[in-house]
């Protein structure tokens, strides 16, 4: 029998009819139970579908579903709906591990939109287990890189891709996007993942202890040097090399990089021994190195020798659909790390945070969430201000997702098919969006 793409559940037969019609209708393979027990006997760890559930059942209610799914399967998407304007529990669906959340009246486009994106998910979710599986191990990449846009989703895939080989990486992002987070990520789920993992900063190297610093040098190489030391590069034998921010690296120091990269050799200072070494470089930059070579502050050939292999971190501007999740990650992180009980911050505060543009990226939204759970609250927002009277769950998501769309056109230069594509909506959708939010693409191009 042919497993269902959406498994529907809902006490209320006309509204279960509909919502099957319209997902039938729209390409999904649906197959429809009345209660929260009833799917459980259909959910499984390799489950290929997607949870479309009401919030408001008898018996068990549609957030208990979500847990027990979560218990067998964390990586199900299940999408809750509900027919009561309740941004609390909206809020706390999402903290929960819900997918989305879509408040009832919806259009069956709107639902559609949703399960499309989910069942994307799904299947890279399972594609990388048999992935891991072959490998004979498993990874925490949607923990160290959370988010569920698709930016999100290319990178974890383009990581996990080329973890396996001996490719070296260029990774390029604004400041305080996770660059290193992601090059770790890198190293852990390597071959050399139980080999060192070397951290040289390029911005910050003293130039009159450059090489020794780097190669390292014999007893004597020079005043003061009393005894044999190893450099960077070679305690990271095996290992894995992150070259932070190299963009900023004296060019005289490129030449000779430029060298052990191709080689996998280094000769210490005072020798003439050379040293092979087995080594990954992954290399960072916040500026873009093209333009520093056209402006001869990089070398061409350095640059063209790192980029074999390129992932790009999108900042939190062209991903604003994965704030209220990092958020509320973070602040169980920051929780943990100071000592102190979970918070569950009212639905204004994470409405907020999720409109606010954040140049410092997930390094600042850290912060943010460190000084709200130290009981500081957040810079410009009253922690104590309640919500504003008389704005619907529908108005609020409304708002959110104007903000979205916004932030991917300003992201894409005013340029329409990068946001459907991102957004994971049609075209015909974002136009649909874009009057509806009187949204005008020229408002947003360079």
């Amino acid at each position: 029998m042919k497993q269902p793409s959406v498994l529907l559940v809902d006490d209320e037969e006309d509204i279960r009819r509909s919502t099957r019609q319209s997902l039938e209708l729209a390409g999904f393979d649906v197959q429809e139970v009345v209660s929260a027990e009833a799917a459980l006997d259909l959910v499984t760890p390799g489950f290929a579908g997607v949870i479309v559930s009401d919030i408001r059942m008898p018996g068990m209610d549609g957030m208990t579903l979500l847990t027990k799914i979560r218990d067998i399967d964390a990586d199900v998407p299940a999408i809750l709906v509900t027919g009561h304007g309740d941004v609390q529990l909206a809020v706390r669906a999402m903290r929960e591990g819900a997918y989305d959340f879509i408040e009832k009246p919806f259009s069956g486009q709107q639902l559609a939109d949703v399960v499309a994106r989910a069942l994307d998910r799904r299947s890279l979710v399972l594609e990388n287990r048999l992935l891991r599986a072959a490998a004979g191990k498993r990874d925490d990449v949607e923990t160290r890189l959370p988010g569920r846009s698709q930016a999100m989703i290319d990178l974890r895939y383009r990581l996990r891709a080329v973890a396996g080989t001996d490719a070296d990486v260029l990774i390029v992002g604004d400041t305080g996007v996770g660059k290193e987070v992601a090059a770790r990520a890198l190293h852990d789920i390597s071959r050399r993942a139980d080999r060192p993992f070397v951290v040289i900063n390029c911005a910050a190297l003293p130039e009159n202890l450059i090489e020794s610093e780097l190669f390292g040098h014999e007893a004597g190489a020079f005043p003061g040097a009393i005894r044999a030391r190893y450099g960077k590069f070679e305690h990271a034998r095996d290992g894995t090399i992150l070259l932070d921010e190299i963009g900023q690296m004296p060019l005289d120091l490129q030449a000779k990089l430029l060298r052990v990269i191709e080689d996998r050799v280094i000769v210490r200072l005072g020798s003439n021994e050379p040293i092979p070494l087995d080594l990954r470089f992954v290399a960072t930059s916040q500026v873009d190195l093209e333009e520093e070579v056209a402006a001869g502050r990089f070398r061409a050939d350095l640059f063209y020798r790192l980029n074999v292999v390129t992932l790009k971190v999108p900042p939190l501007a062209a991903r604003r659909e994965d704030v209220p999740i990092l958020f509320l990650q973070l602040l169980r992180e920051a929780a943990g790390r100071y000592r102190r009980e979970p918070l569950e911050p009212p639905a204004h505060v994470i409405e907020a945070v999720t409109r606010r543009n954040w140049p410092g990226n997930v390094r600042e939204l850290r912060n943010a969430a460190d000084r709200y759970v130290l009981g500081l609250g957040i810079d410009g927002l009253d922690p104590a201000a309640g919500e504003q009277p008389g704005i619907s769950l529908a108005e609020r998501m409304a708002r959110y997702e104007k903000s979205v769309i916004a932030s991917a056109l300003q992201a894409h230069g005013g340029s329409l098919k990068p946001v459907y594509e991102e957004l994971g909506i049609s075209r015909k959708t974002l136009y649909e969006k874009m009057q509806r939010y009187k949204l005008d693409r020229r408002d947003h191009t360079d």
